[in-house]
């Protein structure tokens, strides 16, 4: 039987193109799909940035817009200032603790800086390898890849987008590039509009307070009110967490947080920077505000619960006539102030500085009526009284001889004795009645009284005050410098953390040594607590050959003994 003819086999090429023909014709949908997805983010993304005026709101949608269209792990958006630094930075992706290990924000140096001095773009697969790495803080999350794109309002480059790290593992590429960039120039007109209305929105505030102090000025308001306001009103105006009127003491050597307002108000009342030697001190001194990148390197005496870092101190009045400093920070995830903040913010307190003036006139003339006063019942007193006291003697004087009984002679006698204590007395009433305020604010006596009632308004109750001995006679100039400090000190302990409501302040000067007690009846120091100014307190009496204890009160509480020598 014969074998059946063999069929020729068919060719595979045409099947081999027709596959690969379809495996590019699904990769191009696939990539139509894929540019049709991220030009609808892209919209979605325009439209929502543009859906607010709020200023904070756009540029936090911005950044995390970016990050999601091109998939980047880390963004950031760092507006820039006049000089080309970064003045705020808003960050996405990071996490708090990352946060906490970086002193400060990145500040547009070295390489973060190219956006804003080329005016384009830069994508790096190895940011390492570029000639102008540096400008991350120490602490900053590891980085390998990047794209920055920079922001232009117009001709003016407002800040640059960052983005880093793709959570495929990926480098960006040209298409990240280019849609980031889209979306930086179609974010220009929205960050143009935010601009101009929060421009605006912070004239109005501004004008509406100015207008608000003034009143009250007028009106006749306590400064402490109009101060109080003030502190609220630039707090509301900046967006910060804490603000505080820091006003000099009697003395001028120490600013004293007087009113504060936000967190942790009640904890930094009575805190106290010394004058000389300090950023506080110094702004205070050149009556010049100042931006500060991280509070913490001021080391100001917040409780370690706030973790105050971009600040603002702004001088209460004219440059070299400042009355105080105005403080304001935020927490340690916010971005920095505006530096525009600080020229208003400056205007805005001269307001203060007015209302420290009027309080100050007022006060003197309230001081000149009382001194009148004491004036004419001094004189009252010694041309009438004490006459009348003593013709009144001498007529009794006269009648003693008359008088037979011992015993009714013996009384009278006693009675002129009297007379003679009497007009004693009242002579020495005159003589303090004719006495200055002046001379008595600046005695040591009057310090101490000054510094307590000072820190009454931050404790539950009104401290209650001894004063024994020749205080203002035999303590030196530098000891009662000393002494203030420390009553200052530990009353500002006891508002913060003693939770009492029985406060008692003894000043003994005596045997050659003077001794400070502050007394209270809360809840004791704790095991675990800052230490700081208990060993400052240690370390000035151990300085002047004293010593320093801190124990359990009877009863309850916590007494302080502080003792120097005097003699």
């Amino acid at each position: 039987m014969p074998e059946p003819p063999v069929r020729p086999e068919r060719p595979l090429l045409p099947q081999m193109r027709l596959d690969e023909l379809l495996t590019e014709v699904q990769a191009r949908l696939a990539d139509a799909l894929s540019t049709r997805d991220r030009l609808h983010s892209l919209l979605e993304a325009v439209v929502s940035i543009g859906g607010d005026l709020d200023l904070a709101t756009v540029l936090r949608r911005l950044t995390k817009a970016a990050a999601h269209l091109v998939n980047a792990r880390y963004a950031g958006l760092g507006v820039v200032d006049h000089n080309g630094n970064v003045s705020e930075f808003i960050p996405v992706g990071f996490t708090e603790e990352q946060f906490r290990r970086m002193p400060h924000y990145p500040r547009g140096k070295g390489l973060l800086a190219y956006p804003t001095r080329e005016r384009r773009s830069l994508r790096l697969s190895r940011m390492q390898d570029h000639p102008s790495f540096h400008g991350f803080p120490e602490g900053h999350p590891p980085m390998t890849t990047f794209l920055g794109v920079p922001i232009q309002v117009r001709d003016e480059v407002f800040g640059n987008l960052y983005l880093t790290e793709k959570y495929d593992g990926g480098e960006f590429d040209e298409d990240d590039e280019a849609i980031v960039s889209a979306l930086a120039t179609a974010a220009g007109v929205a960050i143009a509009n935010a601009r101009l209305y929060e421009e605006s929105r912070q004239r109005e505030r501004w004008r509406s307070a100015s207008t608000e102090i003034t009143t009250r000025l007028l009106s006749g308001v306590a400064a402490e009110e109009v101060l109080a306001y003030l502190a609220e009103q630039a707090r509301e105006m900046v967006d910060a967490d804490i603000a505080a009127v820091m006003l000099p003491d009697s003395q001028d050597g120490y600013l004293v947080a007087e009113i504060a307002e936000g967190a942790g108000a009640k904890e930094l009342l009575g805190m106290a920077v010394e004058v000389e030697g300090t950023e506080c001190g110094s702004v205070y001194r050149r009556g010049e505000g100042v931006m500060v990148a991280d509070l913490r390197e001021l080391a100001l005496p917040f409780p370690p619960e706030y973790d105050f870092r971009p600040g603002l101190l702004v001088p209460l009045g004219s440059p070299h006539h400042a009355r105080g400093v105005l403080l304001l920070g935020k927490a340690g995830l916010s971005s920095p102030f505006n530096p525009a903040a600080l020229g208003m913010l400056s205007a805005f307190s001269g307001q203060a500085a007015v209302a420290l003036e009027l309080a100050e006139a007022r006060h003197d003339a309230e001081r000149l009526v009382v001194l009148e006063d004491r004036d004419r019942i001094a004189k009252d007193l010694h041309d009438i009284v004490i006459q009348r006291l003593f013709a009144s003697a001498m007529t009794l004087m006269s009648t003693v001889r008359m008088i037979a009984d011992p015993e009714a002679g013996n009384r009278v006698q006693r009675t002129i004795d009297d007379l003679d204590e009497t007009i004693r007395e009242i002579r020495s009433t005159v003589f303090a009645l004719q006495a200055t305020t002046e001379v008595q604010e600046a005695s040591l006596r009057g310090r101490i009284l000054t510094t307590v009632e000072n820190a009454a308004h931050t404790l539950v109750c009104r401290p209650g005050v001894g004063l024994d001995g020749p205080i203002d006679a035999s303590v030196p100039d530098d000891v009662g410098d000393h002494v203030l400090a420390v009553l200052r000190e530990a009353l500002s302990n006891v508002a913060r953390h003693a939770s009492a409501d029985e406060v008692h302040v003894s000043v003994q000067a005596e045997d050659g040594e003077l001794r400070l007690e502050v007394g209270d009846n809360g809840v004791g120091i704790p095991e675990q607590g800052r230490r700081s100014g208990l060993r400052n307190m240690a370390e000035r009496a151990t300085g002047l050959g004293g010593h320093f204890a801190v124990s359990p009160r009877a009863g309850g509480g916590t007494l302080l003994e502080w003792v120097v020598p005097i003699g």
